[in-house]
């Protein structure tokens, strides 16, 4: 098998996926069996400057060099050859945000992430004028909220797009952009083939008076389904991945998606009836659906797949930022005792105590808003810890009462949608480094969401693998072969690793106590908003 692939390697018989995600920036290889032959990965983290959650546009480039060297390290160490072509790549990244650009390529503003939303009023104002929910965190959201401020730049805009559309842009020269990712931006139109004709009129007619009188369609990335052609990658984006020059140019590549698309695929669930949790610095549930929503819901974000199914976002701001702070912190009184462990012991360690804890934790609730949760109305968040005098304030409890935290506002926004639209999800799979201590997490989403949850053998890899399949799907795909029949039929099937699954059903007991957790977590909700109000930081 090692010679095989060797050659498959050596004759450019791979796809190349990368993500850039909130935390990580990985680079995966797969084969014609669509399994990792090497990967690598990077670290970096958001930072907050001026009131906006950011990062540098040179830290993109940076990460993803590594990420890439490391990916050729790995396969120069495994297989004894220098990576020097693949057959086709894509990219992804985090979905939302907003990049604006002038002519000659200068960013005009910020790179403002995911995590950035314009006030309620703005998101609000706009939602009624179009007749659709924009969420907070929208480009488009972001563009009237400029407008509003009073920028100067808005009649300099060239090009606008999210941070898998810039990334790809530079690496191909074709302004771009999947349509789950561009669905993320700005409505898109049924069968997600183009940004929403009417909506786009009315919002540059609203626009206009504020300076910019560009047509959206003309700064907006082209919207592509998945399998379309998205270019080709340039030697001089060549150069911007592969710090040795050893990368070809000419790599065909597919459109660039969002986390939101490339957890769908890496997950299988692009099909209706299903969904995918991906848990990582924020937490959003996408829901594959039967037909489109009737209603205009705050509590709910109207996407479609990259293959232009009706889509559900429910999305979290806030996800692991503060359990990882709370677990950097044990881990240094376990150094300070003279301890030695590997972040993955200590994740597994903590996590499999976790489930030692009372069924409803004890009376120890945790709030975990490190920045604003619109489900809930919040625009900053204080991260919070509480408990009665007389709760079981014990490590099991507090480890289950974190873990909890993690999925209260996604529950909220699940029960939300079922209610309103009746919308009937089979199972859940779950994706993402939270879940590598097996079982633990996913019992406990479980009993979080009243719904089996299944985590793959592969959910380690996440988006940067779901990027490679959509960049496997354009190249090896049969004629006429729809995106999820290629998954159902060619990736997730058989005794492949992908089809090997890990099903968690939620048990009564963690039912009953989860739910005990929620009422107290309501409650709680109201300490946090005093918090907020009390504890505001100096301007």
């Amino acid at each position: 098998m090692k010679e095989q692939q060797k050659r498959w390697i050596e004759e450019g018989r791979t796809a190349l996926g990368i993500e850039a995600g909130s935390t990580r920036i990985k680079a995966v290889l797969i084969g014609p069996d669509h399994q990792v032959l090497a990967a690598g990965s990077s670290r970096w983290e958001n930072r907050l400057e001026n009131g906006i959650w950011t990062y540098d546009l040179s830290q993109v480039w940076e990460g993803l060099k590594e990420s890439y060297g490391k990916l050729k390290k790995e396969v120069r160490r495994q297989f004894g050859v220098t990576l020097a072509k693949t057959g086709c790549m894509g990219i992804s990244a985090m979905m939302h945000g907003y990049l604006v650009f002038d002519g000659q390529g200068k960013l005009l503003a910020p790179f403002k992430t995911w995590r950035n939303g314009v006030p309620k009023e703005t998101a609000l104002a706009l939602t009624r004028y179009l007749g659709f929910h924009i969420p907070q965190r929208w480009s488009g959201a972001h563009l009237y909220q400029a407008a509003l401020d009073g920028a100067d730049y808005l009649g300099k805009i060239d090009y606008m797009t999210t941070l898998s559309g810039y990334i790809h842009w530079k690496l191909t020269g074709r302004r771009v952009l999947g349509a789950c990712d561009a669905s993320g931006m700005f409505p898109v139109e049924a069968g997600g083939f183009r940004f929403h004709q009417q909506m786009a009129e009315k919002l540059e007619a609203l626009l206009k008076p504020y300076g910019l009188t560009q047509k959206l369609g003309d700064i907006f990335p082209q919207v592509l389904l998945a399998g379309e052609d998205a270019g080709s990658l340039s030697p001089e984006g060549a150069a911007l991945l592969d710090l040795e020059g050893d990368l070809q140019p000419a790599v065909p590549c597919c459109p660039p998606e969002g986390d939101g698309g490339t957890g769908m695929i890496a997950t299988d669930s692009a099909s209706a009836r299903r969904g995918n949790v991906s848990v990582g610095t924020s937490i959003f549930a996408t829901l594959a659906l039967e037909r489109e929503i009737c209603g205009c819901y705050q509590e709910v974000d109207q996407l479609v797949t990259p293959a232009g199914r009706p889509a559900a976002m429910i999305h979290c701001y806030n996800g692991t930022s503060e359990l990882d702070r709370w677990m950097g912190l044990f881990g240094e009184v376990w150094r300070s005792c003279g301890g030695t462990f590997t972040e993955d012991q200590l994740y597994e360690t903590l996590f499999e105590k976790a489930l030692e804890g009372e069924k409803d934790a004890g009376g120890v609730i945790s709030c975990g808003y490190h920045s604003g949760e619109h489900l809930t109305g919040f625009e900053e968040g204080r991260p919070l810890l509480v408990s009665w005098p007389d709760s079981s304030f014990n490590l099991a409890n507090f480890m289950r009462a974190q873990i909890y935290s993690l999925f209260a506002t996604l529950r909220l926004g699940l029960d939300f949608l079922k209610d309103q639209e009746g919308v009937i999800v089979d199972e859940i799979r779950g994706h993402g480094g939270f879940f590598r201590t097996k079982g633990v997490g996913q019992k406990l989403m479980a009993a979080a969401i009243h719904a089996p949850v299944t985590v793959m053998e592969t959910a380690g890899e996440g988006g940067a693998w779901g990027a490679a399949l959509l960049a496997a799907y354009k190249a090896w795909r049969k004629e006429g072969e729809g995106l999820e029949e290629y998954l159902e039929k060619r990736v997730f099937t058989g005794d492949s690793e992908s089809a090997k699954t890990r099903r968690e059903e939620p048990e009564e007991t963690d039912l009953a106590g989860y739910d005990r957790y929620m009422e107290d977590y309501r409650r709680m909700l109201k300490v946090e908003r005093t918090a907020v109000e009390e504890m505001a930081k100096e301007q």
